[in-house]
């Protein structure tokens, strides 16, 4: 994966591109990753497998059923990918030759709402209580935040991403905020916002620059830490409604944007 560079969307254009199609009929995008410039990688809930779509010839190259429905997903090197599978799974994949293979399997304490990677580790937040923890990726935790007690940081944290400096962002829809934490899992910031209504999908764009899917209002959301600033880059006009997953591509500085999780459609959209 190629690091991103500044690339303050503010000052940019993002311009619509065709949709992509999945193929296949019934489907339901849970999450995304993008794995190379033109790859990417989808939670595919309705035919219960994980896809490698070719985002240039709208094609998947690439599948593997698993034995539950798949949630939200990441990469945790250039070859492997894991994957929230049903409560408490975490399915591991390879990703070689344009081609997905199972790997191995964690089995964790609790269901898991959001899965992200830092530092060669899994960041994980479970539903009970609910808290955070770092994995090894062989299980052992290594990091916790909240599972003591009543946790004041969170009530339902959903999705996670991580910087290219190893921070990790958590979108909770249950308290309309994003947290900002360091790989030891120390808060570090808290923002919120109208603007911030719904929060689903989260994806950084560089250390600065992070995207967030707002659900109720029907937009994409750009906040940057480092002033506090939330600015709405996308809505309504530009087909955004009921915006659930994203992600980005720096190598062709592309979002790509799923609504709602029961869609079969990736919006996509050029930045300039």
């Amino acid at each position: 994966m190629s690091t991103p560079v500044s690339t303050d969307l503010t000052q940019a254009t993002l311009k619509r591109q065709p949709d992509i199609q999945l193929p296949g009929g019934m489907c339901g995008i849970n999450d995304l990753a993008v794995v190379s410039p033109d790859m990417l990688l989808v939670s595919n809930q309705g035919n219960q497998c994980v896809q490698l779509l070719d985002c240039l010839k709208g094609e998947v190259v690439s599948e593997v059923k698993l034995q539950a429905t798949p949630w939200k997903i990441c990469l945790t090197d250039r070859n492997t990918a894991a994957v929230q599978v049903g409560g408490r799974k975490i399915q591991m994949i390879k990703v070689k030759d344009n081609t997905l293979t199972k790997d191995r399997e964690l089995t964790v304490s609790k269901d898991v709402y959001g899965l992200t990677s830092s530092r060669n580790s899994l960041v994980v937040a479970y539903s009970s209580q609910p808290w955070l923890e770092v994995i090894s990726m062989d299980g052992k935790v290594l990091h916790q935040l909240g599972k003591s007690g009543k946790s004041q940081h969170f009530k339902y944290p959903d999705f996670m991403c991580t910087t290219p400096g190893g921070s990790v962002f958590i979108s909770d829809r249950g308290t309309h905020t994003i947290t900002k934490v360091d790989a030891q899992l120390n808060v570090l910031q808290t923002f919120t916002s109208p603007l911030l209504e719904g929060l689903r999908g989260i994806t950084a764009v560089t250390e600065d620059e992070i995207l967030v899917c707002s659900n109720s209002n029907h937009s994409l959301v750009q906040l940057q830490p480092s002033t506090n600033t939330m600015t709405t880059l996308l809505g309504e006009d530009d087909g955004i409604k009921d915006p659930y997953s994203l992600t980005y591509c720096p190598d062709q500085k592309k979002v790509y944007v799923a609504t709602s999780f029961y869609t079969d459609t990736i919006k996509v959209y050029q930045v300039s």
